[in-house]
């Protein structure tokens, strides 16, 4: 019996399989629509199953996929390629399936090639959010601890759109149910950017991740709160409940693994300068991760709690805005990337109205400009994350959030967070990260992500706050989602 569509009959009484998914015509077309997706022939074909999602605004404007069997070559240029911090000229770059093939000196790219002549504007990158919530950023704090979970997944899809058009072609997800609208992004029935996801975020009781009203305690054996089964968060205590949960999203299809080590802005209860999860609960998480080859990133903000995390294991520091210099020169020792976010409690900040949220999201923001600096003096590996969380109103922001770094450093600098460090972080999912070739990059081999722009990426990024201005062309693995060079 097909699981799909479980239906039986008895014929004589003896009980027939209906479906007929598995009949050699129906196997037929699937296979004809998964290629045409594959192919991303997205106002072609698959017209028809994308006009259902156009009332949502998840077709985008503009898609345009590589002539099959012919490569694109982008001419007339200059780049910045994610690592080096100067722009390159005198080079084309060559596109094929899906990859960046070839940087050949300019003119000199393959007469058969469909080109694109950039108008001598840049080329970087396609932008990448390391700390991004894709179904928990369209939505209120209400209606994703309450609401309906299929309108906050339609409101993931939507945004997922919005956030593609914004440039930034990949984002890791650290936190919340995603691994749907990945599938979808992947299968081309949506658009949207690359999801790294990790799944539900692991919590101790008591923790950030645990967001149970105080009259819903105590917990009874088995007794799942909604943001659990809804696979918002994971509650464990004790190594073999970590362990539990950490292979459950790994069986899901992780590609890193998210844990709570101090305590947060957005939950009620757990005070900002609380350690969570002991060193071997979360050294069991980082066990458990590094078995199927990738790592854990850990949200934390306080010296001790950072240190804990580095000491267990725990690869990737999310936020960390209140560390000292131990814990941060112990970051760069081990390795360690820094996922930071300009919390500033400017405009931008997620709105907190909750005297005890609004007072811990000041204490933050206190220690950002200082997180910065520490950062860049000691050469840890930085990289760019935005955690716009359960605020509709402020998704929009994410460029303009990116440019704001330059006051901490130059615009290439800050690009190269966005970009080729964080590509290295991403890559420290190996095989789990689903995508077969680097990100972040310009260069040979790399998947081929690119933005071409309206504006100086060496003089500053305020381009980046009007998208659809400044970005000329959006390119995604190739292919074309956005494309208004002239």
């Amino acid at each position: 019996m097909c699981l799909c569509c479980a239906e039986i009959a008895l014929i004589d009484g003896e009980a027939i399989d209906c479906c007929l998914c598995g009949a050699p015509q129906t196997q037929a077309a699937f296979a004809r629509i998964a290629a045409d997706l594959d192919r991303r022939a997205m106002l072609g074909g698959t017209a028809a199953i994308l006009g259902m999602f156009a009332g949502f605004g998840l077709v985008p404007s503009e898609v345009r996929a590589q002539t099959p069997g012919r490569p694109i070559l982008l001419t007339n240029l200059r780049y910045f390629d994610g690592s080096t911090l100067a722009m390159r000229e005198g080079r084309d770059i060559l596109v094929e399936a899906g990859r960046i093939v070839a940087l050949p000196p300019a003119g000199q790219g393959p007469q058969e090639a469909e080109r694109i002549d950039c108008g001598g504007r840049a080329v970087i990158p396609g932008l990448i959010d390391a700390h991004w919530h894709s179904t928990l950023v369209a939505v209120t704090q209400l209606q994703a601890m309450a609401g309906d979970i299929g309108f906050v997944h339609l409101m993931a899809g939507r945004e997922a759109g919005a956030t593609l058009r914004r440039g930034f072609t990949t984002v890791r997800d650290t936190g919340g149910p995603a691994f749907g609208l990945k599938l979808a992004i992947d299968r081309g029935a949506i658009p949207g950017p690359r999801i790294l996801a990790s799944g539900a975020m692991i919590s101790q009781t008591s923790g950030h991740g645990d967001f149970r009203l105080l009259n819903e305690l105590p917990r009874a054996d088995g007794d799942l709160s909604y943001s659990e089964r809804a696979g918002v968060v994971a509650i464990a205590d004790g190594r073999a409940e970590v362990l539990r949960r950490t292979r459950e999203q790994l069986m899901k299809g992780a590609s890193q693994i998210k844990i709570m080590a101090g305590g947060g802005v957005t939950s009620l209860y757990d005070p900002l300068e609380s350690l969570q999860l002991t060193e071997d609960e979360m050294r069991a998480a980082v066990e458990a991760a590094a078995d199927w080859g990738t790592y854990v990133c850990a949200h934390v903000y306080t010296p001790e709690g950072i240190q804990r995390a580095l000491r267990a294991g725990v690869k990737s520091i999310e936020h960390g805005q209140l560390a000292d210099i131990e814990a941060v020169r112990m970051m760069r020792e081990e390795g360690a990337s820094w996922s930071i976010q300009p919390f500033l409690m400017d405009e931008d900040a997620n709105p907190r109205t909750d005297p005890v949220q609004r007072a811990k999201q000041e204490e933050v923001s206190a220690g950002t400009v200082r997180a910065f600096e520490m950062g860049m003096a000691e050469g840890v590996n930085m990289v760019f994350g935005t955690d716009i969380l359960m605020n509709p109103a402020g998704a929009a922001s994410q460029g303009r959030q990116l440019a704001k770094l330059t006051r901490f450093m130059p615009p290439l600098e800050v690009l190269r967070m966005a970009t080729g460090a964080a590509g290295e972080l991403l890559a420290m999912s190996g095989e789990r990260a689903s995508y077969d070739g680097r990100l972040g990059v310009i260069a040979k081999g790399a998947m081929a992500d690119l933005l071409v722009i309206e504006g100086d990426p060496q003089a500053g990024l305020d381009w980046l706050d009007r998208p659809d201005e400044s970005l000329a062309l959006i390119m995604k693995g190739g292919a074309v989602v956005k494309e208004q060079v002239q």
